[in-house]
Parts: C-alpha cells; structure tokens; sequence
C-alpha cells in the first residue's frame, strides 16, 4: 500500500471525550470496504458497507496491534505491526481499510486509510497494510 494519510471519522472525537475509547487498553481492528467512508456520518462498523465473509476475508477485520506514547504533553496511538489478508479461491477486492474500536459495544470508528483504488487480491496474494509506525490518533 502506498503511504495514506489517515483520515479520522468526526465521531472520533467526541467519542473520546464520552469516554467510549480506552485506547490504552481496547482492541483495534481494521476492516476492509470498497465504498467510500464519510467521516461526516459514519459513527460505527454497521455504518459501513464491510466486505463480507469470502476469497480470504473474514467479516470484522483482524486486530491491528497498536502502542501507546505520552511524552512532552502529546499523547499517541501508533500502529505497530501490520495486518494482512490473502486471497483464496475467488478472492476479494478492497479499496479501504478502516479502523475501528472492537472493545467497545458500539464499534465505534477511528479512522481510514485509502489505497487510491481498487485492490483485486486473487488466491494466493496477498493485501498487506503495513502499519509500521502510522500515527493512528495524537492528543496534544
């Protein structure tokens, strides 16, 4: 995948400040979609149209592992290892990955990243968001 910026869903911030997010202790997936996020209206996982079960996706996402950084005042989700998914037989296509809070009863959404297009992964490749480093939320 080519270097994204993370775009964050406007729920995002309100949702922490109603305490909806631990970040340091809940678990983060990413899903995949090929409709296009609206960070206006968009507030949880049923609010997107997710892939569905099928070619190497499983409906829900994986978990996307993550740290936590408090220095200087500035506090800092960060991805740390990356999520993949391989094709099997028919396979899948994806053009979005978001991320979301699977701890939390509603699944609220974080944010989402945009491979610029469509990704047709067929049997035996694979779709891998490389999450090295990618800042996914900073409070300063």
């Amino acid at each position: 995948m080519a270097d994204k910026t993370f775009v964050k869903y406007y729920c995002f911030s309100k949702d922490l400040a109603e305490k909806k997010h631990n970040l340091s202790s809940d678990s983060i997936y990413a899903a995949l979609t090929n409709t296009a996020p609206n960070v206006s209206t968009h507030t949880s996982l049923a609010s997107i149209t997710e892939l569905s079960t099928s070619g190497g996706y499983t409906a829900g996402g994986q978990a996307c592992a993550v740290t936590e950084d408090h220095t200087t005042g500035v506090y800092k989700i960060t991805a740390d290892a990356d999520v993949e998914w391989t094709g099997s037989a028919a396979g899948f296509t994806a053009r979005y990955l978001v991320l979301y809070n699977y701890t939390s009863a509603g699944d609220e959404l974080i944010g989402y990243y945009d491979y610029g297009s469509s990704q047709a992964i067929q049997s035996g490749e694979v779709l891998k968001f490389d999450c090295s480093a990618k800042i996914i939320a900073q409070i300063t």
